[in-house]
């Protein structure tokens, strides 16, 4: 059995340099890395381009690492929540790639199990379809959308064991689970770290096969990006 375990943050995040592609996982602010990103922040890392779901807002997740204009590009699906990402991207100072969330779910899942490319309906007839190839399937539009080549993917999990396994709950399984082991080296963040044979194997998400780093994090702030609640009578 190999152990994956680090001792921290600072180990786990070991050859991450200037000008990396880096994968984030996460669902807006549920089930971001926020150790990892903390950590990013510290380094003062620069030149970057993050594949995430989201943008984070303007004081978290990544709204911290574009507050001080560590990314030059964001391959994002969504980004309605931080002004300062829109500020950046109208002003040209930051190069965004806008991808349909399903595309960018599988050129995650197509980087994790080896496929080169795949064709796909979604965007076609849309800035998201320039340059790109083009073939009919059942008479159908498709268009050809590459797999993503990232240097990191950085996940967050509830529970992992020292072998890297990975549970996730909730909404956070969303682009942690098809971002483990898409890209070279894969690192993960945990609530918990528990010995090698504690997780239930029915239970595991994602096998250790694809984690290369694992830790565990601490001091989780888990914010809500939009509270809903109910008025009072």
């Amino acid at each position: 059995m190999i152990n994956k375990k680090v001792a921290n943050v600072q180990e786990a995040l070991q050859g991450v340099q200037d000008g990396m592609t880096i994968m984030l996982g996460g669902f807006g602010l549920c089930g971001i890395p926020e150790n990892s990103i903390a950590e990013l922040v510290r380094l003062n890392i620069k030149g970057l381009t993050c594949i995430s779901n989201n943008a984070g807002v303007d004081d978290f997740g990544l709204g911290l690492l574009l507050q001080k204009r560590q990314i030059d590009k964001m391959i994002s699906s969504y980004v309605g929540e931080n002004a300062e990402f829109e500020r950046q991207m109208l002003s040209g100072e930051l190069q965004v790639e806008l991808t349909p969330q399903g595309t960018l779910a599988e050129k995650c899942r197509a980087a994790q199990v080896g496929i080169p490319a795949f064709y796909t309906p979604a965007g076609y007839g849309t800035e998201v379809a320039e340059g790109k190839e083009v073939r009919d399937f059942n008479g159908k539009p498709h268009i050809l959308e590459e797999a993503f080549d990232a240097d990191f993917a950085i996940v967050k999990a509830w529970k992992g064991d020292e072998a890297g396994n990975l549970i996730f709950k909730g909404t956070a399984r969303n682009f942690n689970a098809c971002m483990a082991g898409a890209a070279r080296i894969t690192i993960a963040e945990v609530e918990e770290l528990v010995p090698v044979g504690t997780l239930d194997p029915n239970e595991i998400h994602v096998p250790g096969i694809f984690v290369k780093r694992i830790f565990q994090g601490d001091k989780y702030e888990k914010r809500i990006e939009q509270r809903t609640v109910r008025s009072r009578n």
